[in-house]
């Protein structure tokens, strides 16, 4: 028999108390793509960093193609046929693909042989995988599916026969993911082994083979993935059943709460971010913005949240108009009723080293019900924390802990209850669900449509585009800091979503312009 790609046997790693992974037991069989899943924490990353040598195991053992290999740093693990493929790019921009992929060889083979024959290469490669990918193309002029495969044919022409990679379609289109998985199948009839480690259930059942499972550092299960279904997969996460589904009845919309027109904006580098944006957004209705990362999305809710002042155009709340980043900051658009779960809670959200209970308040801190400066009742803070944690559903309830030790699930629960608890007439979300748990995701989108139900109107901004059309009720789509299309959600589909999210414009689903 031929003996399995890879071969992990109980691989077992602590960072401190933390037991990332307990005797884990893992197997790919050559020439399949093989999934691998779990939930934040679970210890899928850590499993992968190590069988790429970024971590050595604290115990047990790796063989690949049923021979023994201690695999304690990148190197090793590249001289025995593994590469890696990052969820975000380890490209130098301002380098052509060839200098990319000659990147990190100097004094070896690659620069023995100089461009030329690199060169050669990646072209005889990319014709026989189909990748169309100019070897003197400079990175940064290359769109975001080229980026991948110029990753791929970096891999490759370092001997890859094991390619993992991580959250691979985390920044493409419908159409980008279907080439993307064309390419991986191709790779595997060829005898490539695959492994992609996602927490995409609807693309796990779509290319993969077979699809093992981890919860809590511990692999759960291994199974086929004809086998198996999203619900079942996701119960071997979670450890219980999930519902999978968004469950919400008709809107029901009032008047205009939001109101945008002709919204442009330049970034320190005088590069234009939004360009001439109009949407409305009214009561009890959730309008969602789909897209690609880096189209404007960021830009457009924190433009409307007054964190960045626009270049010119008109923003409205309930009919008044904003000076959104100038007389309108932050704190006086919370006093007129508006409230922003930012894209990057690290960044914009929380204070890591805080208590829970002191992020639970940023921005809330003026309120007189709190006291004020020093003289804050940090009892009544606390318990204004532990009551919002009840409602979310929060874990640990502990409010004088800190936040950087919550899960990053829980940590969005802790933001998410700042912003909604506070009633706001507009909700402002970005990537409501990124980086957090299955089991958490249903309980915000549980959250998210409650709130539409009572009343409010939500701006929502997701890269996932099953999210944006399983919550909203209307669906915008920006390429290139412009609106490109708008669709109800029950009256499109990806490939019409696909070709507005490249910039295709069109004026019905199917009909490119």
């Amino acid at each position: 028999m031929t003996p399995p790609a890879i071969q992990m046997t109980g691989i077992d790693k602590r960072f401190g108390a933390v037991h990332a992974n307990s005797a884990v037991n893992m197997t790919v069989q050559k020439g399949t793509v093989h999934g691998l899943i779990g939930e934040n924490g679970a210890g899928k990353s850590t499993l992968m960093s190590i069988l790429y040598g970024f971590y050595a195991a604290d115990s047990g053992s790796i063989a690949i193609n049923g021979t023994p290999s201690l695999i304690r740093t990148p190197a090793d693990a590249i001289h025995s046929g593994i590469g890696m493929v990052h969820q975000h790019f380890m490209l130098v921009e301002t380098f052509t693909v060839v200098e990319n992929v000659m990147l990190g060889a100097e004094g070896g083979a690659f620069t023995a042989r100089g461009a030329a024959t690199v060169r050669s290469k990646l072209l005889e490669l990319s014709q026989a995988y189909g990748m169309d990918v100019n070897p003197d193309a400079v990175v940064s002029d290359l769109a975001v599916g080229a980026l991948q495969r110029v990753e791929i044919l970096k891999a490759l022409v370092k001997g890859a026969d094991i390619l993992i990679l991580d959250e691979p379609t985390a920044v493409l289109t419908p159409t980008e993911v279907d080439n993307l998985f064309v390419l991986l199948r191709r790779l595997a009839a060829e005898g490539k082994t695959v492994i992609i480690v996602t927490h995409k259930l609807k693309e796990i059942m779509a290319v993969t083979d077979r699809v093992s499972v981890m919860r809590r550092g511990e692999m759960v299960g291994t199974v086929e993935t004809a086998s198996t279904s999203p619900a079942d997969l996701a119960e071997l996460m979670v450890g219980r059943r999930v519902v999978l589904t968004v469950e919400k009845g008709p809107a029901r919309p009032g008047g205009v709460v939001l109101d945008v027109q002709d919204l442009s904006m330049r970034d320190a580098r005088g590069t234009l971010r939004l360009d001439h944006v109009s949407l409305s957004v009214r009561a009890g209705e959730i309008v969602g913005i789909a897209g690609v990362s880096g189209n404007g999305q960021s830009e457009l809710l924190e433009a409307i949240a007054g964190i960045r002042k626009p270049s010119s155009g008109r923003v409205s709340l309930n009919g008044a108009a904003l000076d959104c980043g100038g007389r309108d900051d932050p704190r006086t658009l919370r006093a007129k009723g508006l409230r922003h779960v930012p894209e990057d809670r690290h960044r914009m959200g929380l204070v890591k080293p805080f208590e829970a209970a002191e992020s639970a308040m940023l921005g809330c801190s003026d309120e007189e019900r709190f006291g004020k400066g020093i003289f804050l009742d940090r009892d009544l803070v606390r318990a204004d924390c532990a009551a919002k944690m009840a409602a979310f559903d929060v874990r640990p309830a502990d409010p004088g802990l800190r936040t950087a030790l919550f899960s990053g699930g829980n940590q969005q629960k802790i933001v998410l209850a700042r912003e909604i608890e506070r009633d706001p007439q507009l909700l402002l979300i970005g990537q409501p669900t990124r980086g957090v748990d299955i089991g958490a995701i249903e309980f915000i989108h549980k959250r998210i449509i409650a709130l539409r139900d009572a009343g409010k109107a939500i701006l929502l901004v997701s890269t996932e585009l099953d999210e944006v059309l399983a919550l909203s009720d209307r669906v915008l789509v920006m390429c290139g800091g412009k609106i490109t299309g708008e669709r109800l959600p029950d009256q499109t589909n990806e490939q019409d979503m696909g070709l507005l999210m490249a910039g295709v414009i069109s004026e019905q689903p199917g009909q490119a312009a």
